[in-house]
């Protein structure tokens, strides 16, 4: 008897010892979630700043490539009527003005490329920002718990 009472004691003991650990094991745990949880909004608060950082970058530069490429469309126009005979040319001969005109041509080539990169470079911003808020919408969702789903 006195053993069986000894034995019943202390396993009462061990659970009532055992149950605090799991209260405060569910507490750390349910810490380290909620740390988690906050280092994710940062991140994800940072990386909504560098992509709104990178598609004002970008937004600028269109805007840069814009008034050059206007810059050389006037130019291509004034040679275009020198190799007409509309324009003085002065001391030019038709050669040099040929061969400013394909200089001209090949620069505004270029421009042109460089826009396609800036917006695809945006569609990708873009793209990544609907992404971002589509993973936050299921990260909500995935956090109702089961009753209300």
């Amino acid at each position: 008897r006195k053993q069986a009472s000894e034995y019943s004691t202390s396993s009462s003991d061990d659970e009532f010892e055992f149950k605090p650990s799991l209260t405060h094991k569910a507490k750390r745990a349910l810490r380290r979630r909620r740390k988690l949880e906050k280092e994710t909004k940062q991140l994800i608060k940072q990386e909504e700043l560098k992509r709104l950082h990178k598609a004002q970058a970008v937004q600028r530069q269109l805007e840069e490539l814009e008034e050059r490429q206007r810059a050389l469309e006037i130019s291509g126009v004034e040679l275009e009527r020198e190799l007409r005979g509309e324009a003085d040319s002065g001391t030019k001969d038709e050669t040099q003005i040929l061969h400013e005109w394909f200089e001209l041509v090949l620069e505004k080539n270029k421009l042109m490329r460089y826009e396609s990169e800036l917006l695809i470079i945006a569609q990708e911003l873009e793209l990544e920002d609907h992404q971002s808020r589509l993973e936050q919408k299921l990260r909500e969702k995935m956090a109702i718990d089961g009753k209300s789903k």
